[in-house]
């Protein structure tokens, strides 16, 4: 209470001058507070999280383009030169048939180094000897839907009984499903981070309400306004959740970069494609301006709130 003077002839004499009055108000250093810290980790969280939901939208984004019209014929025969023969069949009627972008025989080279890692192939085994199904990569211009693919098995049929057709995307669906569920995951911690945000900014304002409850009722009867006391604390929290949200954001940032290399580092098209761009990075920057609105909104309301029925 020895400030408690300093803030009253302040007051008094200024009302304009709302910088110092808030530091008489709220001395405490914002810095080396929790409340910075706080808010820092949750917005590096929330860098994370939603880096990792637009790294996986925009994977399966990218997978599902490049298979949408993708189609693969298997030659399943357990005698190589019949298997040959309904392959070469097949190559010659999809050729021809109408609506086929492209179609291509998968050479045996390509096969071996496929099989090689589950079946251990090695220089001088004979691979014809191995049930391996003869591949034909079609592309299809336009999507692959279920009656293309059907009519493309009836075609097959007289001249390669054994022919196995399917879209890739089939193959695929279950890492859709994988991936659609990892983005709502991302989604539900994203919003869990948020709830923490809030609920921690109306504890440290209930919290500073308590703290200088004999002061604000002493303000408040000089004539200052709920809006006016609200202000000096949204202010204050405003300062430390940009503090917090700047720091936040490099370490998310730091993080992200860390991981993005790790998952690049495993050569695989499906990571590459899931690379984030330019409107990502701008969604993840706008993410600590996000949480500094989140928290002054929450510290205006719950100081309100709580002045209304503290006075």
């Amino acid at each position: 209470m020895s400030g408690l003077p300093a803030i009253v002839d302040g007051l008094r004499g200024d009302w304009r001058d709302r910088a110092s009055a808030e530091n008489r108000l709220l001395p405490q250093s914002r810095i080396s507070g929790p409340m910075p810290w706080v808010i820092g980790i949750m917005i590096g969280l929330t860098v994370v999280a939603t880096a990792s939901g637009l790294a996986l939208r925009n994977t399966a984004r990218a997978a599902s383009a490049d298979v949408s019209g993708g189609v693969t014929v298997q030659i399943v025969h357990g005698a190589p030169a019949e298997r040959d023969r309904q392959a070469r069949a097949a190559l010659g009627v999809l050729g021809k048939t109408p609506g086929v972008g492209s179609v291509r025989l998968v050479p045996q080279q390509e096969l071996d180094a496929l099989v090689e890692p589950w079946l251990g192939t090695r220089a001088g085994d004979d691979v014809n000897d191995l049930p391996v199904p003869a591949l034909i990569d079609l592309r299809l211009e336009g999507n692959a839907d279920p009656a293309r693919v059907e009519a493309l098995r009836a075609r097959l049929r007289p001249v390669a009984p054994a022919a196995r057709v399917d879209a890739q995307a089939s193959w695929l669906a279950p890492v859709f499903e994988a991936i659609a569920a990892l983005q709502w995951l991302a989604g539900g911690l994203i919003a869990l981070l948020a709830f923490a945000t809030i609920a921690t900014v109306l504890l440290a304002s209930r919290n500073a309400l308590g703290n200088h409850r004999s002061t604000i009722e002493i303000v408040h009867m000089l004539g200052a306004t709920d809006a006016q006391i609200a202000r000096i604390f949204q202010r204050s929290m405003a300062v430390d959740a940009a503090a917090g949200g700047i720091g936040g954001l490099l370490l998310g940032v730091a993080v992200t970069g860390l991981l993005g290399s790790q998952f690049a580092a495993l050569g695989s098209g499906m990571m590459t494609a899931g690379g984030l761009g330019a409107l990502d990075w701008l969604t993840i920057c706008c993410i600590p301006v996000g949480g500094v609105l989140l928290a002054v909104l929450t510290a205006r309301l719950s100081v309100l709130g709580a002045l209304r029925r503290m006075l």
